[in-house]
């Protein structure tokens, strides 16, 4: 086993900020779990799904009519993986992507409210979830939430005047990219398309009047201290 469930208590609790739980913490989580994908989000910070065919099966996967998984962690504020609602196939109909076979959904909870959740995936061809990891989950979100709660009523300062100029995806996607991470990185970290990451990055290219991820990381986090931003635009 590449974690045990303790040690993954222990990193979450020594998180510094949401940065770090997801993309380190959670990387450890996705391992853990044998996941293809996973992802840590809010629903304050989901984008709208609008227009191409992608962002259309986005909108219905993240809709509570059409997707009984989210429907239940909405209703419910507890995990669950889809055989547990679903006939066996099922699933297929709602999301046809190879790499979400099968998932399984946890709730990340802040002062009495549902506020986002942990998401993991595996193909078609791997095994389901099953009853001792939806409750290892359970655990886990209990202690995510714990921290998320302390890590969030903590003050924040923005680095820079310019990122008054951006949204709040589009800050998150800039940090992440001062972390070196590709677009394909931040699309999967975020739960977002790479062709959505491109587009966001060209809006704040032309906020902050850069030409580069290097002047980006420049204009935007010369006082602080991050990785290489990586040349992949």
């Amino acid at each position: 086993m590449v974690n045990s469930l303790q040690s993954l208590f222990g990193a979450i609790a020594h998180a510094r900020d949401e940065q770090e739980l997801r993309l380190h913490v959670m990387v450890k989580v996705g391992e853990y779990f044998a996941a293809q994908r996973w992802g840590l989000f809010f629903f304050d910070q989901l984008l709208p799904p609008t227009g191409t065919t992608i962002q259309g099966i986005l909108k219905l996967v993240l809709s509570t009519e059409h997707n009984p998984v989210l429907r239940y962690l909405v209703e419910h504020h507890a995990p669950i993986h889809e055989e547990l609602l679903l006939p066996p196939g099922m699933w297929n109909t709602i999301c046809p992507r190879f790499d979400h076979g099968h998932v399984m959904a946890g709730p990340i909870v802040g002062n009495g409210c549902l506020i986002g959740g942990v998401g993991l995936t595996r193909a078609w061809l791997s095994p389901a979830f099953n009853a001792q990891e939806l409750a290892d989950l359970s655990a886990l979100c209990l202690h995510l939430s714990t921290r998320l709660t302390t890590i969030r009523s903590q003050p924040t300062q923005l680095n820079s005047v310019e990122m008054n100029r951006l949204t709040p995806r589009e800050i998150q996607i800039a940090e992440l990219v001062a972390q070196g991470l590709t677009n394909a990185q931040i699309g999967t970290a975020l739960w977002i398309t790479e062709n959505s990451v491109k587009q966001a990055l060209k809006r704040i290219f032309r906020k902050i009047e850069v030409s580069s991820r290097a002047e980006l990381v420049g204009r935007l986090f010369s006082n602080t201290r991050h990785s290489t931003a990586s040349s992949n635009n």
